[in-house]
């Protein structure tokens, strides 16, 4: 139940007919890993303790360098040096104190991948390679949690939310591919970010309190050169390597 302190600070998500009282009572019961604490990151931890998340598991084995401060908002110049994951949950504690923040050091990998989602009800990716979200992708699939995505690239921006056995998986849209060499990170423009985490909040926070995820089974991209959006259905590779085993249902 929600406290009148609590109640006060979200009352304005609150008089959306889609939240209400019970509504905010499951976003405050949500637990969410975000991985990586970037520039996608920043925006979206922010947003999600701002709406009350009970619960960010944040991970990111970096630390904060003075080239990501156009677009990491949740650092500044004295965290230069610092752990990202304690830089954040530092700037998110002081915004929310009823949202309990766990950070934690580490990269994600296979090898504890599972353990970083236990008890999570939605994978934030806010992650800068494809390796880690193939990783991420493979602990959704195996644990059945939906998993939000969003990429960046100068002015391009991306986003969908995979749900196991309901829609395709990441790995449907991109193909897992031998990395024999690490890619240069690609520009990075802050608005950009902005916008893309905030996408990938608003579906991450349809999924807490129980409606369906708007880009569930789409791909969303985003030209802010253009400023235009388009949106493309994906559909499941029925030769996947992570989700083909899983059982989808039939079209309409």
């Amino acid at each position: 139940m929600l406290t009148a302190e609590e109640t006060r600070r979200y009352s304005r998500q609150i008089q959306l007919p889609e939240i209400g009282l019970e509504g905010q009572d499951r976003i405050g019961a949500g637990r969410v890993l975000v991985a990586g604490l970037g520039g996608l990151g920043s925006i979206g931890a922010y947003y999600l303790a701002a709406a009350g998340v009970g619960h960010l598991r944040l991970v990111d084995r970096d630390r904060v360098a003075l080239d990501n401060l156009n677009r990491q908002i949740l650092h500044a110049s004295a965290d230069i040096g610092r752990s990202k994951a304690a830089s954040a949950a530092e700037k998110l504690s002081r915004l929310n104190p009823h949202c309990r923040v766990e950070a934690i050091e580490t990269d994600i990998g296979d090898e504890n991948a599972e353990a970083l989602i236990e008890g999570c009800s939605v994978i934030f990716d806010a992650t800068d390679n494809r390796a880690t979200r193939q990783v991420l992708n493979r602990a959704s699939v195996r644990r059945h949690v939906p998993f939000v995505y969003g990429g960046i690239s100068g002015w391009q921006g991306t986003a969908s939310t995979f749900i196991p056995g309901q829609t395709p998986c990441f790995s449907c849209l991109f193909p897992p591919m031998a990395e024999t060499v690490e890619a240069e990170p690609p520009p990075a423009l802050g608005p950009t970010a902005g916008l893309v985490a905030s996408l990938q909040c608003l579906d991450t926070l349809r999924l807490l309190i129980g409606l369906v995820p708007r880009l569930a089974g789409r791909l969303l991209q985003f030209s802010g050169s253009t400023m235009e959006f388009r949106t493309l259905a994906i559909e499941p590779n029925p030769h996947c390597p992570v989700c083909s085993r899983l059982q989808y249902p039939s079209s309409p």
